[in-house]
């Protein structure tokens, strides 16, 4: 892997220094092959450090408190945005990769999380603050930073490299020892590091080293994929990003085995897919076509494009397995559905989200046209009506259902707290950063929230207290397993649903969902329930007697038919 990407380099030398930077002897034990650091108990929280806050508290004390009162029983992870001091971007411009953020608290608030949950931290690795003390070194030339950032020329070839953003690729700094042009793949203040050197990779190594020394054992990849660049490519994902992924979870796993590594790869579905490398580069990657395939299928009433979608996923060898999602910190992506949606499609989803009080991000093409890129918009508002009849009473409905599908898919469900909470758009936060992505990065005081969850006739409660019981019922399904079988059911248009089979075979589930405003008939026919066992749907605890009957279902109502209870 070393020789792949440093071709020229001493790799025998630099393998180890890396092992000794990871605190690692040369014989340490492999872990074990293909093992799944997972099961149907795993529910995963992703949430800022500062989302829900208190006065006179340190924001990781919040959370903290949040977590053991009102999520001790129902999520085992949590992903906490970047924590670290930072100069833009809400965390991803980060400045101090060793330090928590003194606003949000200390790494022992960390490693107090951490004894209680799995902890995501992110691993900010592809660009660094152009206020950090590397870059500040960069433009002095001394080291440690000297050339720790990527460089080109005007000159060079880059009208093949891809970009997410709509902001100029190079910047010129003034240096002391004169111009250079930085390479810049999201913002002027998010200057791309530079991993021809393998310097840097070594501290990225003691970075990791750090993190897992304070509990912290998934991580995040952030950006990844644009990780490798080369004048006269694409400059996204280069053979050697996927080898340095791999480097990176070796070491991972020799030093702690239960570590997990995660890509955050917001591309194509057939691309992101690649980050599974043979069972050898991600542990766990996003399903980063869930969201827009969903909100879409959902406001259409139609479930085709859904459908074709999943029958068209690999299962997950065991060691791997998926993060499914349907909201973030970030917007809902629209490039994970080249392929999928047809453009006339895609503009019809943009513009119901903009009806919903939604915005639109967009990025640079390399022959510079500006396409659509993300919708920014709260999950909760995304899915308040229909593409064809606007707002309309089925939201919580139509919000309970998305869910509903997250959770029964193959995979590890993960939960955006604002979806959670059933957080509305937040019109008044894009207006005060002038930030897009504002719109679903709101802050809550835990005491109101907190009195929000106890009032019956709060739609917060609502949200909170089904999804609550949902996930509860999940945890205890073998058949919910990430890695359990799958199949796709063929049910017409309006019903969306799956098969699920536990990893012994003893427990089968039948995940039927309304994804429409109207009442449907389900035949209990076409989906051959074995006459032999009993069967009742999970979520109501109704018993299934007449196998030659019929369900009806109400507007998005779903079911999870078990034959265990």
């Amino acid at each position: 892997m070393l020789d792949v990407v440093y071709p020229a380099v001493d790799t025998g030398f630099l393998a180890d220094q890396l092992l000794k930077t990871m605190g690692l002897k040369p014989d340490t034990p492999a872990p074990p092959a293909h093992q799944n650091n997972w099961d149907e108990s795993d529910v995963m929280l992703i949430t800022y450090a500062d989302t829900v806050q208190r006065s006179n508290e340190k924001p990781l004390q919040t959370l903290f408190q949040f977590l053991e009162g009102c999520l001790k029983d129902t999520v085992s992870a949590v992903h906490i945005l970047p924590f670290f001091p930072y100069s833009s971007d809400d965390g991803f411009s980060v400045m101090d990769y060793l330090s928590v953020n003194e606003s949000h608290g200390e790494w022992e608030d960390i490693e107090r999380i951490a004894g209680n949950y799995k902890v995501m931290a992110d691993l900010v690795i592809n660009h660094m603050s152009a206020r950090s003390r590397w870059f500040e070194n960069f433009k002095k030339r001394v080291d440690p930073g000297k050339d720790y950032f990527f460089e080109a020329r005007p000159t060079d070839d880059l009208s093949a490299v891809v970009r997410p953003r709509t902001s100029p690729l190079l910047n010129a700094v003034q240096t002391d020892d004169g111009e250079r042009y930085v390479w810049c793949t999201f913002s002027e203040d998010q200057v791309d590091l530079n991993f021809a050197n393998p310097q840097v990779l070594n501290e990225f190594v003691g970075i990791i080293r750090y993190y897992l020394e304070r509990g912290v054992t998934i991580f995040r990849l952030d950006a990844v994929a644009f990780l490798w660049k080369e004048a006269g490519t694409p400059s996204i994902h280069l053979q050697q990003t996927h080898e340095l992924i791999k480097i990176l979870r070796l070491l991972i796993e020799h030093h702690t085995p239960h570590g997990v590594v995660i890509t955050e790869t917001n591309v194509p579905n057939r691309e992101n897919l690649t980050y599974f490398g043979n069972a050898n580069e991600a542990h766990v990657i996003y399903n980063f076509s869930l969201p827009p395939l969903l909100i879409n299928t959902l406001v259409t009433g139609n479930c085709r494009h859904l459908k074709t979608w999943l029958m068209s996923m690999p299962p997950a060898q065991m060691g791997t397995t998926y993060l499914n999602f349907i909201a973030s910190h970030d917007g809902v992506g629209l490039r994970p559905t080249d392929g999928l949606l047809s453009e006339q499609e895609k503009q019809r989803l943009i513009n119901t989200m903009e009806s919903f009080g939604g915005k639109v991000s967009y990025r640079r093409t390399p022959d510079g046209k500006d396409q659509p890129y993300e919708m920014n918009v709260a999950l909760f508002d995304a899915l308040k009506g229909t593409a064809g009849r606007g707002a309309d009473h089925w939201q919580l409905h139509r919000f309970i259902c998305a869910h509903t599908i997250m959770l029964a898919l193959e995979g590890i469900p993960a939960f955006y707290i604002h979806s959670l909470l059933g957080t509305e758009n937040d019109r008044e936060r894009v207006e005060h950063t002038g930030r897009l992505r504002s719109i679903n990065r709101g802050q809550w005081n835990l005491d109101r929230l907190e009195a929000e969850l106890a009032d019956p006739l709060s739609h917060h409660h609502k949200v909170f207290t089904e999804l609550k019981r949902l996930i509860a019922i999940r945890r205890r399904q073998p058949a919910f397993h990430p890695n359990a079988t799958q199949f796709t059911l063929h049910l017409g248009l309006q019903l969306f649903g799956f098969w699920r089979q536990s990893m012994r075979r003893d427990q089968s589930i039948f995940c039927i969902h309304n994804i429409s405003d109207e009442v449907q008939q389900v035949f209990l026919g076409d989906i051959n329930l074995i006459g032999t066992d009993q069967w009742q749907d999970l979520i109501s605890g109704l018993k299934i007697d007449d196998l030659s009957g019929s369900l009806t279902l109400r507007p998005y109502q779903s079911v999870w038919l078990s034959n265990r209870e």
